[in-house]
């Protein structure tokens, strides 16, 4: 009798040690998960941008629309309530760059679904607008996937030159919207051999609502880009024949690039 005692003890015991060690290493509770990046690109914070229909005003009087509006994300970042960082593929094109096309937004937005995010409570995301020199000097063998990726989306121009960082291009005028413009901004290849202005951006953003990433849990974060930045931020600027078919990395492009860094806020969030 006490031997079938001892035996059941151990049993027990062992069954009870299994079902807390099965509890404590539960793939659910541990398992990396996804977090959604939504785009949606307005004027004034009203999103939805239909190219070659929306119109705008800028605070100098030009009226502007957008037939092409395309831009490149990369390095993006997620910052805990600790203030921890988790970097997603940084300095990793082929899997960390992303291309923002207008034309290939869904009712207005672009979606991006960013898989392997860990575990956690999320307060920040941290983007890059263009791509960082770092990224760009791993040479085209380094980033192979995402360049001919930028070369048929029309975001890059020669290696030696680079990538296209932002694409704007449409018609603008006084009394209407009538007259051609392209605005090409982005780094002249390698800025410290040319002697080139970096046109790289960080962009950094407080979430309204904490986004929690776990396996059954989805994250969504609304980002809204205020185009009207683009002719009416900082720094206000106005379109003529000097600057309307402005490409690279000059003082206009650099205006420009400043003025759409402050474009981007976190409109809400969404944990389904």
């Amino acid at each position: 009798m006490c031997k079938f005692l001892s035996l059941l003890f151990v049993a027990f015991t062992l069954a009870a040690f299994t079902s807390c060690q099965n509890r404590d290493d539960d793939p659910q509770d541990s398992s990396a998960g996804t977090i959604q990046i939504k785009f949606e690109n307005g004027f004034n914070n009203l999103g939805n941008i239909v190219l070659d229909q929306t119109i705008q005003t800028s605070t100098a009087g030009q009226k502007h629309k957008f037939s092409t509006l395309k831009y490149i994300i990369s390095n993006i970042s997620l910052i805990d309530e600790n203030g921890n960082e988790f970097k997603y593929n940084e300095n990793n094109p082929d899997k960390g760059a992303f291309i923002i096309d207008q034309a290939e937004a869904k009712a207005g937005v672009v979606y991006l679904d960013l898989n392997g995010i860990p575990k956690n409570n999320y307060k920040k995301i941290k983007f890059g607008l263009g791509l960082s020199q770092k990224a760009y000097l791993l040479g085209q063998d380094g980033q192979a996937e995402f360049w001919n990726t930028a070369k048929q989306k029309g975001m890059s121009w020669s290696w030696a030159a680079g990538y296209v960082f932002v694409k704007l291009e449409g018609k603008y005028g006084t009394t209407s919207a009538d007259k051609e413009f392209m605005n090409h901004t982005g780094n002249m290849g390698n800025v410290t051999a040319n002697n080139t202005p970096d046109l790289y951006r960080e962009i950094s953003l407080n979430l309204p609502v904490t986004a929690r990433v776990t396996s059954q849990i989805k994250p969504s974060v609304h980002i809204l880009a205020d185009l009207n930045q683009f002719l009416s931020g900082k720094k206000k600027l106005i379109l003529n024949t000097d600057n309307d078919m402005a490409m690279g990395s000059n003082q206009h492009l650099t205006n420009v690039t400043d003025n759409l860094t402050n474009m981007f806020k976190v409109d809400h969030v969404h944990n389904d």
